[in-house]
């Protein structure tokens, strides 16, 4: 099994994350902000990925460092959970239409971290989730995970809809691309070799 579970404390933020590739059968998601928890539940949903979070942090002020420290931790995650990657798809997109809305991510598990991100959001405010989170959070996994990754949205009205549209679109492209592929001997990559 693919598992990998890490607990980070700071003094704004404490998260304790656990990922499991190859079982979907636990998904709890607690990080004090509905919005988020709402999205990385779809995410692991349509990932077809185990996920718990812990997250507590300074809410008092707002809710970037909690959205962004998941981000990097459930990042850290993922690359360790993967291993040497062998046998794995590597590339993986989705498209999801989300009522009005239609969102689309891209990735490749490539070793080179990089984010493009094309996304507008009417209101800036979702809860207690502000909308330019998103980018923040998408940067922050992307890094973190060493993930190639290009996440926009195509069109929309609701702002719900779009952010929901995006990471429904993550998890299903990233469910692609971590599929071990039995036609796929040794690693996807003519180097032989994903750092």
């Amino acid at each position: 099994m693919r598992t990998a579970t890490k607990q980070r404390k700071t003094l704004e933020t404490s998260i304790d994350i656990s990922v499991n590739l190859d079982d979907p059968t636990e998904v709890s998601i607690e990080t004090g902000v509905g919005f988020f928890d709402h999205m990385l539940e779809a995410f692991a949903r349509h990932g077809r990925i185990g996920l718990v979070i812990k997250a507590e942090g300074d809410l008092h002020i707002d809710s970037h460092h909690t959205v962004e420290d998941v981000g990097i931790v459930l990042g850290q995650l993922i690359k360790e959970a993967l291993g040497d990657k062998q046998s794995i798809n590597r590339f993986g997109s989705a498209y999801v239409p989300m009522d009005e809305a239609l969102g689309f991510v891209a990735l490749d598990i490539s070793g080179r971290p990089y984010l493009v991100f094309d996304a507008q959001f009417n209101n800036q405010r979702l809860g207690n989730f502000d909308t330019e989170l998103v980018q923040e959070f998408l940067q922050a996994f992307a890094f973190q995970s060493a993930i190639t990754l290009h996440a926009k949205v195509l069109y929309g009205e609701n702002s719900h809809h779009k952010v929901e549209a995006v990471f429904k679109a993550l998890g299903r492209a990233l469910g692609e691309a971590i599929r071990i592929n039995p036609a796929i001997k040794g690693v996807n990559s003519t180097k032989g070799l994903i750092e």
